[in-house]
């Protein structure tokens, strides 16, 4: 089981103008110290999916995570949370101002229902 799904659930619940850190994004999605497999499965978004806004996360030093495997997206992702009304000073923004402050009723019933639609579909194969 995956849980890739869990970690696009919360990111798609950055509200525009706010980010949040992988580390913030894998402890909302019940994957505690393990901010990397957070990066892992936002690389698998391409930067043309409007569903899952992967710009919204970024590194614990409030900086877009740089990798020469994006093929350039660092500098889209900046892009994308400047067209939001985000200011970089100096390749940093300030997390006291940007970062989204989770509602956490709302987080708990995304991921709930993300898990019954995983044991439904677990549910209705048949072995």
């Amino acid at each position: 089981m995956s849980c890739y799904p869990k970690i696009y659930d919360v990111v798609r619940q950055i509200p525009y103008g706010k980010v949040a850190t992988y580390g913030q994004i894998a402890d909302l999605a019940g994957l505690i110290g393990k901010p990397r497999v957070v990066g892992y499965a936002l690389h698998r978004v391409t930067t043309t999916s409007e569903d899952i806004p992967w710009h919204r996360v970024i590194n614990a030093k409030g900086k877009v995570s740089r990798s020469s495997l994006r093929d350039g997206n660092d500098d889209i992702q900046q892009l994308l949370l400047e067209k939001e009304g985000i200011t970089f000073i100096e390749g940093k923004l300030d997390l006291n101002i940007y970062r989204w402050q989770p509602d956490f009723t709302v987080i708990d019933q995304v991921l709930n229902h993300s898990t019954d639609e995983l044991d439904n579909e677990l549910g209705n194969q048949t072995i």
